[in-house]
């Protein structure tokens, strides 16, 4: 497959005034069709080779064997009595099952919510109420995650009531509990049992299903992670997410020969479109290393698997890398993959490139809001590129780069990132005002993140709006610093954010996780600055630490870590008139 370059607007010469606006013009059209007959596709293409493969699930389907369980699962959900439009939640970390349940209930027409595994029992309550869930598919237990236990907490209906027929009084529109493994719990449904249901006359409604469907329908709500607040529902139409996995696996030349090992969480957009999608709409195999994320089983995998194709977010990439067994492992199959989720230190990136064998590893930036990515590099762009920028625009999307009151900035300058085009959410389930505040009249979603975009047109993150440290007035951006400090040999990650000062009103806090049997200071870490970077840089407080507050997708809860310094340090701003 060739995959010709996306073009950009080029700068006019001894122009240094162009504006920070982008479009991705693309000679390959968007796919104008739904999740279900993107899998039929793929079946009739590629039916006899591998589809999915979970080795510890003891799983290895062909696409013919997976779009038939699929069909099944999908036939089962309707022979339940679940209705095109409703909500079918999904609760569970990586396996065969959660996949089937994604294109089964896009097959049935369904909406599928994606819920976060670590959800504890207020936030599934708010989360299922909130979109008014039919059914919920659930694993039984992981870890310290007692499913089953929570949801009886949540329904004590449920021990009473029979499968498919609950009435709940906190959740009246739940009617079902489908269950992941066992032992089964009363009044729920075997996850198995659920293929075996549908009988002909559901098969027949799957086939009209099929032609009535349209590709702008809503197929998927995923709930952003809101540092502040209650989380937001993220409403995703077929169109939306079909096509962002499409052009994210062709901006890696993905095809029927690759293998991509997905360690990332498939409830969220990184693991579900970046991963499965792409895997469906070119034919790549979707290989799940297990169901939580680690090292050695991902390594483990790689090489067993032969996989071409590595996700993750850095923290993942540096827990592989820095695993004490990491040089036994032969990766030399891997070739591509996507680092995203979190800004990627140049250090760690270089070492991928060599040490990992991913010479064409891409750097993917988005947001749930838009399905998720807006911009990646290129295989092929110089490494300098591919560690110091997130790449170029999409194919089929628009970017501009605002100051404060919303005009376009020059090139090179720093600003607020919109983006505009197919990947643009339909909105926030039931906020209208909350859509309202990130999508403009003109359908430009404002992320929040600061950005500035070159002349060549490839884009730098520098920072979200809500991460700006303002001190004595000058406006510091964390992402700098931590570049500049993970050149320093003792440091394996660190994060730079601002904690309130009486007399600048914020001041710079750095936390460093140093690399194993590594000792290092305070005073060292601020010499190392010393002349390098201006003095204001220079973070005041540095404290080590083990590790950092994040969500399960690998960002980073600068807030958290915010909220423990000032407290523990009883820090606090200065009053202001």
């Amino acid at each position: 497959m060739t995959v010709r370059r996306t073009n950009l607007a080029p700068t006019p010469k001894g122009d240094s005034k162009a504006d920070s606006y982008v479009c991705g013009i693309s000679d390959t059209p968007l796919l104008g069709e739904t999740i279900g007959r993107s899998l039929d596709r793929a079946r009739a293409r590629w039916g006899d080779r591998e589809a999915l493969v979970s080795p510890s699930h003891n799983v290895r389907w062909t696409w013919n064997e997976f779009a038939e369980r699929v069909e099944a699962v999908a036939a089962g959900f309707l022979a339940l009595g679940l209705q095109r439009g409703e909500r079918i939640g999904i609760w569970s970390l990586n396996r065969p099952e959660w996949t089937l349940t994604q294109f089964a209930a896009a097959k049935a027409g369904l909406i599928l919510v994606t819920i976060n595994p670590a959800y504890r029992l207020s936030e599934l309550e708010f989360a299922l109420g909130k979109v008014g869930c039919a059914a919920i598919v659930t694993a039984t237990a992981f870890k310290t995650s007692a499913y089953m236990e929570m949801l009886n907490t949540l329904l004590p209906e449920l021990a009473s009531a029979e499968p498919g027929q609950l009435r709940s009084a906190r959740l009246p529109q739940l009617r079902a509990v489908i269950q992941i493994g066992g032992p089964a719990a009363p009044g729920t449904i075997p996850f198995e049992q659920v293929a075996q249901m549908g009988g002909e006359r559901h098969r027949e409604q799957l086939v009209a299903l099929g032609a009535s469907l349209q590709f702008d329908d809503p197929v998927n709500i995923q709930f952003t992670s809101g540092t502040t607040g209650s989380p937001k529902g993220v409403t995703l139409t077929h169109h939306n997410i079909l096509n962002n996995g499409y052009f994210t696996g062709r901006a890696m030349r993905l095809t029927e020969q690759d293998r991509i090992c997905i360690p990332v969480p498939l409830y969220h957009c990184f693991g579900m479109v970046m991963g499965n999608l792409a895997s469906v709409t070119l034919g790549t195999t979707m290989v799940y290393p297990g169901e939580g994320f680690d090292p050695l089983a991902t390594l483990t995998t790689i090489a067993q698997e032969k996989c071409t194709t590595l996700y993750g977010v850095p923290t993942m990439f540096i827990a592989e890398l820095d695993h004490p067994e990491f040089s036994r492992f032969d990766l030399s199959s891997l070739r591509t993959g996507i680092m995203a989720g979190a800004p990627c230190p140049i250090e760690v990136m270089k070492r991928v490139n060599t040490e990992m064998n991913m010479r064409e590893v891409t750097i993917a930036y988005g947001m749930t809001e838009t399905s998720p990515v807006s911009f990646q590099s290129a295989t092929d762009d110089p490494l300098e590129r591919r560690v110091s920028t997130v790449g170029r625009i999409h194919p089929h999307v628009e970017v501009k780069v605002v100051d404060l009151d919303g005009k376009v900035v020059p090139r090179g300058e720093r600003g607020e990132l919109c983006t505009r085009g197919y990947s643009v959410m339909l909105g926030y389930w039931d906020e209208k005002e909350k859509t309202g505040d990130v999508l403009d009249a003109n359908g430009w979603m404002h992320t929040g993140d600061l950005a500035v975009i070159d002349d060549e047109g490839y884009c730098n993150i520098v920072g979200r709006i809500k991460d700006l440290v303002i001190r004595g007035g000058e406006n510091l951006y964390p992402r700098e610093i931590e570049e500049f400090l993970y050149r320093h040999p003792k440091i394996q990650d660190v994060q730079i954010f601002g904690v309130a000062d009486q007399r600048y009103g914020e001041e710079l806090c750095a936390w460093v996780r140093v690399r194993s049997g590594e000792t290092l200071t305070a005073d060292e870490v601020r010499a190392f600055c010393q002349g390098q970077i201006a003095h204001n840089k220079i973070p005041r407080y540095v404290e080590f630490v083990e590790e950092f507050p994040m969500t399960v997708t690998g960002k980073i809860q600068k807030f958290v870590m915010r909220d423990a310094v000032e407290q523990r340090l009883g820090l606090k701003a200065a009053k202001t008139a």
